[in-house]
């Protein structure tokens, strides 16, 4: 029990996955009945009821490195997805969904989570985490039209994303943010219940996947195991080489602004700039393959390989956290000595 609690996400995706390969019926049932909108539109409000004011403000003094951490995430990485498009693959919608995939803004809670257990800036990592996704959802539309459409030959209705994008990311955002700003009692009980929260967004998050293997099993099935195996291989790849190049950056910049006295150099800001800027949401891409409406290819093929690498990018940060903390317990164990 204490490992489905602990892993509680990444169980709850391979579930939504296995159940949907198993058995597409009832997947296919909530899929017809929009199911998937109502999922997207709660993991938002979720979002914004658990959204703290203060750990926001908090973040002010470290706005360098959040700063860096935005321009990563909104601007810096997408141009992962060019090299993504040039990896030959069958069927082509792996290679797409992976390349939508890297221009996405950061997760909503497991970078801000590990951030916390590692001991890192958490309102840092909390604020690059709210404003990359709002401001993602403006700056999207127009990295898929530049670095996707081109390569495959589609045009994006951008004016006509962004308003979805808005209707079903910005507004139950707000609607979250406002009932938890408009109660008191509220805010004490979303604040003291986080965990449970945090597996309501979970379960959300898990019907999409659910639902979109549901409708594509026919499909799923025709793929080559040996396909899926490099899918999953570039998910990881993607996400090493973003943690890569992040890292060489803040390293960089600590050199060129003072050294062991910039404020890239403080371990905090450090570890929060790297795990919120090196992971990307699958929510938000989820809901953007939505509103393609197909015209990148079947949107559960798009959404398989990236729900692998949205697992991926967890565990492979769980365990950078955990030495993280470990180092730090033992240095402090040293001290104490």
């Amino acid at each position: 029990m204490n490992f489905a609690s602990n892993n509680f996400l990444p169980l709850a995706l391979t579930s939504g996955v296995a159940f949907g390969l198993v058995n597409p019926t009832l997947g296919c049932l909530a899929d017809k009945c929009n199911l998937s909108k109502f999922s997207t539109f709660g993991i938002f409000v979720v979002s914004g009821l658990t959204l703290r004011s203060d750990a926001i403000g908090a973040a002010v003094k470290a706005w360098p490195v959040g700063l860096f951490g935005l321009s990563s995430i909104l601007f810096f990485t997408p141009y992962f997805s060019r090299i993504i498009l040039l990896i030959p693959l069958q069927p082509q919608e792996f290679v797409t969904g992976l390349a939508i995939f890297s221009c996405m803004p950061t997760t909503l809670s497991s970078a801000v989570a590990l951030t916390q257990l590692a001991g890192g800036n958490s309102a840092l990592a909390l604020a690059m985490t709210v404003l990359s996704n709002l401001l993602g959802i403006l700056i999207i539309p127009f990295s898929i039209s530049k670095f996707i459409a081109v390569g495959v030959g589609v045009y994006v209705p951008t004016a006509q994303l962004l308003k979805s994008l808005v209707l079903t990311l910005l507004v139950p955002l707000i609607l979250g943010k406002v009932l938890r700003e408009s109660s008191r009692g509220l805010a004490n009980f979303v604040d003291h219940n986080r965990r449970l929260f945090s597996k309501i967004n979970a379960v959300f998050l898990s019907l999409v996947p659910w639902m979109q293997v549901s409708r594509s099993r026919s499909l799923l099935i025709m793929v080559k195991p040996a396909a899926f195996i490099v899918a999953i291989g570039m998910g990881m790849l993607l996400h090493l080489g973003l943690l890569a190049f992040n890292a060489l950056a803040i390293r960089s910049l600590s050199a060129v602004s003072g050294g062991h006295k910039s404020i890239f150099s403080k371990k905090e800001n450090a570890q929060a700039a790297l795990l919120v800027a090196s992971q990307k949401t699958l929510p938000v891409m989820v809901a953007v393959v939505q509103q393609l409406g197909g015209a990148f290819g079947e949107s559960g093929l798009l959404v398989l390989p990236c729900v692998a690498a949205h697992l991926i990018q967890i565990v492979l940060d769980s365990f950078l956290a955990n030495f993280w903390l470990r180092k730090e317990l033992s240095s402090n164990t040293a001290k104490v000595a």
